[in-house]
């Protein structure tokens, strides 16, 4: 069954540009859930190994790789940037989110998710980190990611 997936506006909307949408209204469709996602690899040590942890000074910088990240495990899932309804966003500095909305905006498009982005003193999954992103998507079918999960597993064998 193809997704039905459309944003919804107070019927008084402003005619001003938004990084986000007031509210998406899911009709059909398969959710997936992500983890928060940092600028640091997806598959790290446990404990925590420091040089896993070289990460970039820059928001900008740090918000390349955990878009990377993100594209790559929507990808693993079956999913794509488009497929994203909602995000929760983890900034170490609210003073930076200018320069985070410009990278998102650079793989988004037009494509409006909601958002919350909240200003927390620390991130747990390493000091050097500046930013967290957890984020929902939707997607066509509920077997797409299984099935291509399914497929590279057994190409990597």
């Amino acid at each position: 069954m193809p997704r039905d997936v459309r944003p919804v506006h107070h019927p008084d909307k402003r005619d001003v540009e938004m990084p986000y949408a007031p509210a998406l209204l899911v009709r059909r469709g398969s959710l997936l859930f992500l983890s928060g996602l940092t600028a640091a690899p997806v598959y790290h040590s446990h404990p925590h190994r420091e040089e896993e942890f070289d990460l970039p000074p820059h928001m900008r910088e740090q918000a390349v790789l955990l878009m990377e990240n993100l594209k790559t495990t929507l990808v693993a899932a079956g999913c794509t940037l488009a497929d994203v309804v909602s995000a929760t966003r983890y900034l170490t500095d609210v003073a930076e989110q200018d320069d985070l909305n410009a990278v998102w905006a650079s793989y988004l498009g037009a494509h409006r998710p909601t958002t919350t982005t909240v200003e927390v003193s620390r991130l747990a999954t390493h000091a050097n980190c500046k930013i967290e992103i957890s984020v929902i998507a939707v997607t066509d079918d509920a077997g797409k990611g299984s099935k291509r999960k399914a497929a590279v597993q057994k190409r990597k064998r």
